[in-house]
């Protein structure tokens, strides 16, 4: 299904990493899901439905990488569910996740508005990994087993953003690090 989303502007494909697409491997010892790889090598760092930054890894140089932004935002997302655990506040994992799925969840993109989108490495089928979000990191909402399942429910959630988008993908222009 990435393959069929709109486009908009120039892929800054130059600042994706492609030895690091290929490289990296979760902890089952896998890599990327092939949804994920296809959009990322498609539309490079791109805003996905007017709303959703997509964290592709990024070469030396270049900032709001995988490697950096996404890692980042994932060590904040686990202290934060850490943290509601220790207070009992189990809402948060409401409606459809648990602790134990907090824990796993890794970003791979963040909206504008403070949600995140998230893998579960331990989900892993025909290479494809499940798909969630919390909202406000304060909810957590299975959305798919794959990224291109989880499309349709992106765009929805999206809302008004994703009908005021030039296009479903917009690629972005990353910021260099190195001057």
């Amino acid at each position: 299904m990435a393959d069929q989303l709109s486009l908009t502007g120039v892929p800054a494909l130059g600042a994706v990493s492609v030895d690091l697409l290929d490289a990296y491997r979760f902890e089952d010892g896998e890599g990327f899901p092939p949804s994920y790889r296809r959009l990322v090598s498609r539309a490079g760092f791109c805003r996905l439905f007017g709303l959703w930054l997509v964290y592709p890894p990024a070469r030396d140089g270049y900032a709001d990488g995988w490697q950096h932004r996404a890692a980042h935002l994932t060590d904040r997302f686990r202290a934060t569910y850490q943290d509601g655990q220790a207070e009992g506040f189990d809402w948060m994992v409401e409606p459809d996740g648990d602790w134990p799925v907090a824990r796993r969840l890794v970003v791979f993109a963040f909206s504008e508005n403070g949600d995140a989108l998230l893998w579960d490495p331990s989900t892993r089928t025909d290479g494809e990994l499940a798909v969630w979000c919390s909202t406000g990191l304060d909810a957590l909402t299975l959305l798919g087993s794959s990224l291109t399942d989880a499309l349709p429910r992106v765009r929805e959630l999206s809302g008004p953003f994703a009908e005021r988008a030039p296009a479903d993908l917009e690629c972005l222009t990353p910021a260099r690090t190195d001057g």
